[in-house]
């Protein structure tokens, strides 16, 4: 019997402690306990539901695993405190910053990049994002400003709308993007009064965090509509993970669901290097297959990049499958998605 079916009527709102895990197919409580001591346990009622079996796709992104208490990797991969100027701020590309407003998450994914620093269960203190505010005012380059945490839609409306109002009454910020996985694990979140007050921050942009088909539902799709009847383009962000879309066959599905909930597939990130998900890493060949299958076999608006994020803070690497068989004598020799061959004037 399945997880989704058993015991369905007991399973509490929000799962935060592993004796609220008793009594579910598969779960071995001791494990549970022993990772959640260092990697806290929190899974939504929502995407606690949309477990089907033990090691299904998304048991595999939500369940606590012994796998997570091995030393490979590192704590902070990406080395955002490195191009950390002031706290819960990274300023790593001459014109963006990444602005952290949260710790907290509706459910907390076994893969995360920031698992070192999430389920903090205090919130940041304002004159904490005060000082983040002050630091992109006195820098006139930044344009762009991502808005990130934990999840900023975790945040009361009158909160993230205080946050969101001193960023657009900074002149040289154009742009502002929001980072969630709400629409996946808490769609609820989203309410119209949510989205009015979204509305009102123009240009806003929302990349959310699809990583499996069968987290687009009735309810993901309706929080996504909402948002993007607010004006707000959406794109997704996903993480190649063994065992949860790393094959052609899922990753088309997921990319081309997407596209009929109004969200464009935006990136898909290889692993991070983070300390306990070795045993969620592919190999880069598996990423480079899948995008290799999507091109010309479906539309190109549903083909993300696909790209490695770079250990020791360098940044997005964008990889594909190399299209240049030759440049010899003027003549650029090209290889299409079907294997055929082309030429084309180098212009050398």
């Amino acid at each position: 019997m399945s997880v989704r079916t058993e015991g369905k009527q007991s399973k509490p709102r929000v799962v935060t402690q592993p004796a609220q895990l008793a009594g579910l197919p598969g779960v071995d409580l001791a494990e549970v306990e022993r990772v959640h001591d260092v990697f806290p346990l929190r899974i939504s009622r929502h995407y606690l539901d949309l477990i089907e079996e033990p090691g299904d796709p998304i048991w595999l992104q939500a369940m606590p695993d012994i796998r997570e208490l091995s030393d490979e990797g590192f704590a902070d991969p990406l080395a955002e405190e490195a191009d950390s100027p002031v706290p819960y701020l990274t300023h790593r590309y001459p014109d963006r910053v990444l602005l952290r407003v949260t710790d907290t998450c509706a459910s907390y994914c076994r893969f995360c990049t920031r698992r070192w620093k999430i389920a903090d269960p205090d919130p940041v203190p304002p004159e904490v994002i005060q000082t983040a505010i002050d630091y992109i005012r006195a820098h006139p380059e930044v344009r762009d400003v991502i808005v990130s945490g934990g999840d900023p839609l975790m945040l009361s409306d009158s909160r993230l709308e205080g946050i969101l109002s001193d960023l657009r009454a900074i002149p040289h910020v154009e742009i502002i993007r929001i980072g969630t996985r709400v629409p996946v694990t808490l769609p609820e979140r989203v309410t119209p009064e949510l989205c009015d007050m979204l509305r009102r921050f123009h240009p806003l942009y929302v990349n959310t965090h699809f990583n499996h088909p069968r987290e687009i539902t009735p309810e993901s799709a309706r929080a996504c509509g909402l948002l993007a009847d607010a004006g707000i383009p959406l794109g997704n962000q996903s993480v190649l993970l063994k065992g949860v879309n790393d094959t052609p066959e899922v990753m088309t599905e997921l990319v081309q669901k997407l596209l009929t909930i109004r969200v464009r597939p935006y990136y898909i990130y290889q692993a991070d290097l983070v300390r306990g998900t070795d045993h969620f890493r592919t190999s880069v060949q598996t990423g480079l297959d899948i995008i290799r299958a999507l091109r010309g076999h479906t539309s190109g608006l549903a083909v993300p990049h696909y790209v490695i994020d770079a250990p020791g803070g360098g940044g997005k690497i964008a990889l594909a499958p190399d299209a240049v068989v030759s440049i010899e004598d003027g003549v650029l020799t090209l290889v299409n998605y079907a294997g055929n061959h082309y030429t084309y004037p180098s212009g050398d």
